[in-house]
């Protein structure tokens, strides 16, 4: 599956930006925005309580920041690839349950990791993509395409897609696990390897029924 985002993949990265981690550890002062530690739930419009938000002397690391900048653009590609979808018509139910429950888990943990750098005073997407990765990510064409899809061929080509953009996010969540220091963040991880290898299996089952 192509990606319009090349070169070094976040593997790299993320062993590069060990690096920077003393310079980034404690990072920037200032409020922090509201957060939801939710990874499945719909998202909430009360306010978190004090406990819920993250300091801004949080113990984090480079590899914290870089996961949370990669993982929202990811994650809100996979949320609109699941409306596109949700927007057609005669899809099978089994695709139009899943692709709910991926823009129900996803949508509230990209509000999570905006917390998170909004608390450490750090952009929510990095300024310069270039020379990142950002594996599974979908290019234009390919968004294009499900866009334009209907019927059966449109639930086959979201599924294909799905299971590379599912496999990109776990590769970049297990990174995280090795090299992240914030502790939400790597759990956080642990719970997006979890389901996203869970919803992998279910999609490739699926695709065999069409």
């Amino acid at each position: 599956m192509k990606t319009s985002i090349k070169t070094l993949s976040i593997t790299a990265v993320l062993a590069a930006s060990l690096g920077l981690a003393g310079c980034a550890a404690n990072a920037g002062s200032g409020n922090s925005m509201p957060m939801d530690h939710g990874s499945s739930g719909p998202m909430s419009s009360t306010m978190p309580s004090a406990s819920m938000m993250p300091s801004a002397s949080a113990d984090h690391n480079q590899a914290d920041i870089m996961f949370s900048q990669m993982m929202i653009p990811h994650h809100a590609q996979a949320v609109e690839m699941s409306g596109i979808i949700l927007g057609k018509q005669d899809m099978p139910a089994e695709v139009t349950a899943l692709a709910t429950k991926i823009k129900a888990a996803q949508a509230p943990e990209i509000e999570q990791m905006t917390g998170w750098l909004k608390g450490w005073n750090m952009p929510t997407m990095m300024s310069d993509h270039t020379g990142h990765s950002m594996t599974g990510m979908v290019d234009d064409d390919g968004i294009d395409k499900l866009k334009s899809a209907t019927g059966t061929d449109a639930a086959r080509l979201f599924l294909e897609q799905m299971i590379g953009h599912h496999e990109g996010a776990i590769d970049m969540a297990q990174q995280e696990i090795s090299a992240g220091k914030f502790p939400d963040a790597v759990k956080l991880s642990h719970d997006i390897v979890d389901a996203q290898q869970a919803e992998i299996t279910q999609m490739k089952q699926l695709l065999a029924t069409l």
